[in-house]
């Protein structure tokens, strides 16, 4: 019996037709996201590797490179597209933008496989091991924007010193005369919610080790964030002068909300250290005091080392770390 294992055997194994098989494998056709895993996950279990140029574009013929966000309706992400597209550009590739929608039918790997994209970066996505089989399948390298999780199944990432932001945030409250402390930290608590609270937390035990450190939980957005301050702020006591780190500007914006209901001043009883540097953080009154990471540069650097994987240079399974910097504003 021949050792070769044939587009029937996985047909047979999934219980579809050779063709099905085919177009599954291909990212062809217009089948149920279940019935395309099925045959994916028969393909895997049997060391099946389809011949990219049997159906569908190679890897790269097209010469794109995909992003993939969970949105791109926000300022993050508009920091990102710039600076993905600036990098494509430069190195002769378009930029094609892919959102990830959360429903069970959403399956991108194989819109993407279809368009023979040259690679992929995921931007604040936490793939699942189908995904990346998918992309993997297909010979589509993948490129991981600051991930999610501490898990980066072996890929290269591009993250920022997140936990070197927090203690600059520390750092520089205590300089400024805070007497009291908080950090508000997003939930779910991603990787880099919880580098940047940390550094925070390690910076305070060194040079305020007697403060009080409070920490507020809100759901990654403003409004969130003025709901779990708003306790704390009318607590205040006289001569108080709270410092905040907020984990993103979002939230920190969410602070000033919570400041101005009830009747603290900026920066003359809190004082407020964000984190991004998005553009609207200058124009908060006062003007936001943030951490600033190099969102556009971070992105450049994904589409980079994946177009010169295209070219033949390897991808590393290490990360490429761009240093955070504290931009000092009015709100300390």
């Amino acid at each position: 019996m021949s050792s070769r294992v044939t587009l029937a055997d996985i047909a047979a194994d999934a219980g579809v037709s050779v063709a099905t098989a085919s177009r599954a494998l291909s990212g062809r056709g217009d089948l149920s996201p279940a019935t395309r895993r099925r045959v994916l996950a028969a393909a895997q279990s049997r060391g099946y590797t389809r011949d990219p140029a049997a159906g569908g574009r190679p890897p790269g013929s097209s010469r794109l490179v995909d992003l993939v966000l969970g949105s791109f309706h926000n300022a993050y992400a508009d920091e990102v597209t710039a600076g993905a597209r600036s990098a494509a550009a430069a190195a002769g590739y378009d930029l094609v933008l892919t959102e990830e929608r959360d429903i069970p039918d959403d399956d991108w790997p194989m819109r993407i496989r279809r368009r023979g994209s040259a690679g992929v970066v995921l931007g604040l996505i936490s793939p699942t091991s189908s995904q990346l089989t998918a992309l993997a399948d297909a010979g589509i390298p993948v490129v991981l924007m600051d991930p999610q999780a501490e898990t980066t199944h072996g890929l290269t990432t591009v993250r920022t010193t997140d936990h070197a932001g927090g203690v600059a945030a520390a750092e520089h409250l205590v300089r400024r005369g805070a007497t009291r402390f908080a950090v508000v930290v997003g939930s779910p608590p991603f990787r880099y919610g919880r580098a940047r609270s940390s550094g925070f937390r390690a910076a305070l035990r060194e040079s305020a080790p007697a403060a009080e450190v409070a920490q507020l939980d809100a759901q990654w957005n403003g409004a969130s964030s003025r709901a779990a301050a708003l306790g704390l702020l009318w607590a205040l006591r006289p001569g108080d002068r709270l410092g905040v780190f907020a984990c993103t500007d979002e939230m920190a914006a969410g602070i000033y909300a919570a400041a101005a209901e009830t009747g603290r001043r900026i920066p003359d009883d809190v004082l407020i250290v964000g984190f991004d540097d998005l553009r609207a953080a200058q124009w908060l009154t006062p003007a936001l005091t943030t951490i600033r990471q190099p969102i556009k540069e971070m992105a450049g650097a994904a589409v980079a080392a994946l177009t010169a994987a295209a070219a033949g240079a390897p991808l590393h399974p290490r990360p490429i770390v761009l240093p955070t910097r504290l931009i000092e504003r009015a709100s300390t």
